[in-house]
């Protein structure tokens, strides 16, 4: 097939490669204009465009995929297929229409779970055991157009949104490479999503991953993980923002304390009341500092018994 990509998160470079591995011939790669990031506000490019450059695929980086300038581009390559993977911006029907074998979607969720921008974060902010990926053929809507192929996998004790997202990135691009052949050859047959059991994952805002000290040791602990590495979850120490890397929910802890305050310190870390249970937080990084173990921060900050976190 004659494929154009469109991407721009990391989740998207696995498949975008795997193409590029494949028998199928990439036409170009579309990603989202380069964007002035971090604190020197430095322009950075997204990590599809990073590849493509690699390997010297054309590459077009629209303001906006509805203007007519690309969906004229889209008409001129004529592409087989679309795929679309972490891209950014709503595909407007024009596109839709043109490929004959449609524009393909690979989407971190089993749908119709999680629809939207953040599938990862939200399943792991809900507790989830099990998540996956769909591939479906993209229609108007979020994230509701027909179902072609899924694969489950299960939620390990251990994982945070990049170690989950990077694994169903892989498991992505493997899936994509069976539906463009089962395309081909006729034998996938889409079917409807069941809307009235959607769910949905929007955007995760800085301020989304705030730890709120009320809720129980468990909800704190998924918000942790789901906001690892990113936005990145954050409490406050003496009125400065503390970003914890890593929590576990504290075995045999008393509830001995208002929510937020420091039960205990130790070699483990820093025990902390909820609003039920305690929270142990094992690796914590003060503003403008590096990463560390929690007794370290505990050591070099003065953190005891009875002081309070925000």
């Amino acid at each position: 097939m004659r494929i154009l990509f469109m991407g721009t998160g990391g989740f998207a470079v696995p498949t975008l490669k795997a193409l590029l591995a494949s028998k199928h011939c990439i036409i170009g790669v579309v990603t989202q204009p380069d964007r002035p990031t971090g604190r020197g506000l430095q322009t950075r490019f997204s990590p599809v465009k990073q590849v493509a450059l690699e390997v010297g695929v054309p590459i077009h980086q629209p303001e906006k995929v509805r203007s007519e300038d690309f969906v004229s581009l889209v008409r001129e390559l004529a592409p087989d297929a679309v795929v679309v993977a972490a891209f950014g911006q709503i595909i407007p029907k024009a596109v839709l229409d043109i490929p004959r074998f449609g524009n393909i979607n690979v989407h971190a969720s089993i749908l119709p779970k999680y629809r939207g921008a953040a599938p990862v974060h939200h399943a792991l902010f809900n507790g989830e055991t099990h998540t996956g990926v769909t591939t479906m053929l993209m229609d108007p809507g979020l994230d509701t157009g027909p179902i072609l192929l899924q694969k489950e996998i299960e939620i390990r004790p251990e994982d945070d949104e990049g170690t989950l997202e990077a694994r169903l990135a892989e498991i992505g691009a493997a899936l994509l490479l069976e539906t463009l052949e089962r395309l081909e050859r006729g034998d996938i047959t889409p079917r409807p999503q069941e809307g009235a059991s959607a769910t949905y994952a929007p955007s995760v805002k800085r301020e989304d991953c705030a730890i709120c000290w009320d809720n129980d040791a468990g909800t704190i602990v998924n918000r942790v993980s789901g906001c690892t590495p990113r936005p990145g979850a954050y409490t406050l120490w003496r009125g400065s923002p503390l970003k914890v890397w890593s929590s576990g929910v504290a075995e045999n802890a008393e509830a001995a304390g208002e929510p937020g305050e420091v039960l205990r310190v130790g070699t483990e870390g820093i025990t902390v009341q909820a609003g039920r249970g305690a929270v142990l937080l094992i690796e914590v990084q003060p503003e403008n500092r590096k990463r560390m173990h929690a007794s370290e921060f505990a050591r070099g900050y003065g953190v005891v018994k009875g002081t309070r976190l925000a």
